[in-house]
């Protein structure tokens, strides 16, 4: 009899009469080795959780990835990017983790505080796509009077996580248009600037940060610290967050710094 049955089910599979459940391999997790510098293993991909066989680091989910877009130019300020750059290569949520990279408008190096030179990873023309991109201050004006560069941000704008100005990088989205009727914030001295230039944004005084859902102004400098910690607060809760401040020794975070725009 069980010879005969096992006959017939082939006999109906054969025939296609009877379908097996086929497997979803398409939304199987894939882990990868956080981004560690080493090309034979940042771009491996596992079928199994663990830790990556060249450089011993822990595996994470290759959804949970989170790529962190650092735009730098000529007069970029040092810690505009290089403080929301620590927070986001430090984060390590469970599971997850942040592929944080330059881009510049050209791969050519570019000079930072005039005395760092600096070789962009990538262009604005073969950047990964973002989850989250970082607008440093410092001479913005090459940046904001360049189309191509606009055009950029404006391009990767609608599907990001977050976009973060620092300082001055502030008038890099005020350009984009991306500002108009939110509130925003910048460096001291540049308040007045930016509110003459951005005329249907309401601009915010002492202020460490302002958050409006996707679009995130800090104030100057050292602020971009903040408001990077702030973004993987949104993302990954508090405790990351503050484990991330913890691992910077970060002491001056203040979770409630900055302002956060009720949005409909």
């Amino acid at each position: 009899m069980k010879i005969f049955l096992k006959i017939t089910l082939l006999f109906c599979l054969l025939s296609g009469v009877v379908t097996l459940p086929a497997q979803d391999t398409a939304s199987a997790d894939l882990y990868i080795c956080p981004p560690c510098g080493d090309g034979n293993c940042d771009t491996a991909t596992h079928a199994e959780a663990g830790s990556c066989p060249v450089c011993g680091m822990q595996l994470v989910k290759e959804s949970m990835m989170k790529n962190v877009a650092i735009f730098i130019y000529d007069g970029v300020e040092i810690l505009d990017f290089s403080g929301p750059g620590e927070v986001f290569a430090a984060t390590h949520p469970e599971g997850g983790a942040m592929n944080v990279y330059t881009v510049a408008a050209t791969k050519e190096p570019i000079i930072s505080q005039g005395f760092v030179r600096i070789l962009p990873e990538y262009s604005i023309k073969d950047a990964p796509k973002p989850d989250i991109i970082v607008l440093p201050g410092g001479n913005t004006r090459s940046s904001v009077d360049n189309p191509e560069v606009i055009e950029w941000v404006t391009s990767v704008a609608p599907d990001l996580d977050a976009a973060i100005s620092v300082c001055t990088g502030v008038f890099i989205l005020q350009k984009t248009g991306l500002l108009d009727g939110l509130k925003a914030t910048t460096w001291h001295g540049a308040i007045d600037g930016l509110k003459a230039r951005a005329p249907k944004t309401e601009v915010l005084e002492n202020t460490r940060w302002v958050d409006n859902g996707r679009i995130i102004t800090t104030a100057g400098v050292s602020a971009g610290i903040d408001g990077a910690l702030h973004i993987v607060e949104k993302l990954y809760g508090r405790a990351a967050a503050e484990a991330t401040a913890h691992y910077m020794e970060y002491d001056k975070w203040d979770p409630s710094a900055g302002v956060i725009v009720e949005t409909p």
